[in-house]
């Protein structure tokens, strides 16, 4: 497992990440709640000390264990479901940061679980999503987040734990001296390409492998974003597109777990933005029930490509988090059916309503879940002047 120096190394991009992703912004005696699952204690005890020496207000919560989350769906009254103890919109309200350290010791133990049930609990806690999302359009609160190793991901990605770890180091950059170093390098570059990307005048982009052929359209007043301390890791450039222009077919080719769920060989084909036909080797009667968890579900919420030569990843990792930054040979897109992203709007996402989202194509729901395709591929923007350009290939963009 990670060692007392790959721990602190592993803090200080965290703490990076949770600053960079608020540009800056925090202030002595701020508010940030540490979440953590139990295997992560180790990590958590280095991020709560250092957060008490930046003069940080730190709220401590473990997760459930999985025994305590499948009791929680198997026995649990619809009351129990939907219950929000006291004080938790207040806490939400007041934080102005979030560390969330994912070290799960079961990706399946939900399988006998039915999704419409799992799928009534997010739809009833979204709300706390939608303070926090409120809150960070007014520049009050940021987030970042990582996974910790464990048994468990290791046999789901058929690896041995030290094979994991070492992938873990290695796609956070915890195998140099200053880690934190290389992320502003890569911050930087990244920076590079998005400030080219937003330029382009795009109407459509076409996405085309072995097993795709989409349209997407970006929509009015769209940015790319990525590397914005979020995650970690994260290589990924992405945009919130208008949801009522895809059409086509989109292939993940990487599994997924989800709610307990393993899912594998995705195949979505859009019709007018939504949904209209779903296949998959394993898990299509899950992936079905989830795109019917609300009405956003079905649409497109996120586009994402990840260029190869930022991202060190280069094996399935069974965690949405690595397997979405996919480096590799050919790098990665990965499409998110559900909610949208705000902060892709091109102007003060302070001022958008409900109202001008929906009227600009930004899809909501309470469902947010990346599939991944890790093909070769050609993603090529036609703009509005009518020129087709290339904007990537084998892996790349070509910035």
């Amino acid at each position: 497992m990670l060692t007392d120096e790959q721990l602190n190394k592993y803090a200080h991009v965290l703490i990076w990440g949770l600053k960079t992703a608020r540009k800056g912004r925090f202030k002595k005696h701020d508010i940030i709640l540490l979440q953590y699952e139990m295997p992560a204690t180790g990590l958590a005890e280095v991020l709560y000390e250092r957060l008490l020496q930046l003069g940080m207000n730190v709220v401590q919560r473990m997760g459930l264990t999985y025994r305590m989350e499948h009791s929680f769906y198997k026995v649990g009254d619809k009351k129990q479901l939907v219950f929000i103890p006291p004080g938790e919109r207040q806490l939400y309200e007041g934080i102005n940061g979030r560390i969330f350290l994912r070290a799960p010791q079961s990706l399946t133990h939900l399988k006998d679980i039915d999704p419409v049930k799992i799928g009534k609990v997010l739809v009833s806690r979204k709300f706390l999503r939608d303070i926090l999302d409120e809150r960070e359009n007014r520049g009050v609160y940021s987030w970042t987040l990582c996974t910790y190793p464990t048994q468990e991901l290791a046999k789901q990605a058929k690896i041995t734990v030290q094979e994991y770890t070492d992938q873990v180091i290695k796609a956070c950059y915890l195998d140099y001296d200053n880690p934190v170093d290389q992320w502003k390098e890569i911050h930087k570059n990244v920076t590079s390409i998005k400030r080219w990307l937003n330029s382009l005048k795009i109407k459509y982009l076409f996405i085309e492998s072995k097993n795709m052929d989409l349209r997407i359209t970006p929509g009015e007043k769209r940015l790319w974003k990525g590397v914005s301390g979020h995650n970690i890791p994260s290589f990924e450039i992405f945009s919130s597109p208008d949801w009522r222009g895809t059409e086509g077919v989109y292939y993940a080719n990487l599994p997924s777990f989800r709610s307990g769920n393993y899912v594998e060989d995705v195949r979505l084909t859009f019709k007018k933005g939504s949904v209209v036909e779903v296949e998959a080797t394993t898990g299509k009667a899950f992936v079905e029930k989830q795109l019917k968890m609300d009405e956003g579900a079905k649409r497109v919420g996120e586009f994402s490509l990840t260029d190869r030569r930022f991202s060190r990843i280069d094996r399935f990792m069974a965690d949405t988090l690595f397997d979405e930054n996919f480096g590799g040979e050919f790098g990665n897109c990965h499409l998110a059916v559900g909610s949208s992203y705000a902060d892709t709007f091109d102007g003060d996402p302070k001022e958008m309503t409900k109202e001008m989202k929906k009227k600009m194509g930004f899809n909501d729901s309470a469902l947010h879940w990346d599939m991944v395709n890790t093909e070769d591929k050609t993603v090529t923007a036609q703009l509005t002047t009518g020129k087709k350009l290339i904007i990537y290939e084998k892996g790349m963009f070509k910035y």
